[in-house]
C-alpha cells in the first residue's frame, strides 16, 4: 500500500530524513513531536507543561493537515526524560483529548532531541 507524506507549516519541519506523518490507507502514523515553535524552530520556554502543550499543538496541526482531528487519534506514545513529571503531562493531555481516550504508552527516556523533556507520537485512523 503506498504511503503519502503529510506536511503542514503549522508544525515544525522535520529535523531529519522523515515526514511529519505518513498516511497509508486510512491510517496516519505520526512522527514524534517535540516542543518546537513552528515559526522559529526554537524550543519553547517553560517547564514540562509548556513543552507538552506545544508538542500537543504540533500534533494537532499535523492531524488537521492529514484531514483528521485529535478525536481520530487511537494511540499515543509519550516520552519523558523524568517520569516523576507524569502527572503534569497527564493533566495537559486531558486538555487535548476527550473520552473515549486513545490507547497510550508512557516511557521514560534518557534524552530527547534538542534537549527537550517531552515528546509525543501517535496513530490516527480516518473514516
Amino acid at each position: 500500500m503506498p504511503r503519502h507524506p503529510i506536511h503542514t507549516d503549522h508544525a515544525p519541519a522535520a529535523i531529519g530524513p522523515y515526514s511529519q506523518a505518513v498516511r497509508s490507507g486510512n491510517t496516519v502514523y505520526f512522527s514524534g513531536q517535540i516542543a518546537l515553535d513552528p515559526a522559529t524552530g526554537d524550543v519553547v520556554d517553560g517547564g514540562i507543561e509548556a513543552q507538552a502543550r506545544r508538542a500537543f499543538d504540533n500534533l494537532k496541526a499535523v492531524a488537521e493537515a492529514a484531514g483528521g482531528s485529535m478525536d481520530d487519534i487511537v494511540r499515543v506514545g509519550l516520552y519523558l526524560t523524568d517520569l516523576s513529571q507524569f502527572g503534569a503531562v497527564n493533566a495537559v493531555m486531558a486538555e487535548y483529548f476527550a473520552a473515549p481516550y486513545p490507547a497510550r504508552s508512557t516511557i521514560e527516556v534518557s534524552a530527547l532531541p534538542k534537549g527537550v523533556v517531552f515528546e509525543v507520537d501517535a496513530v490516527m485512523v480516518l473514516a
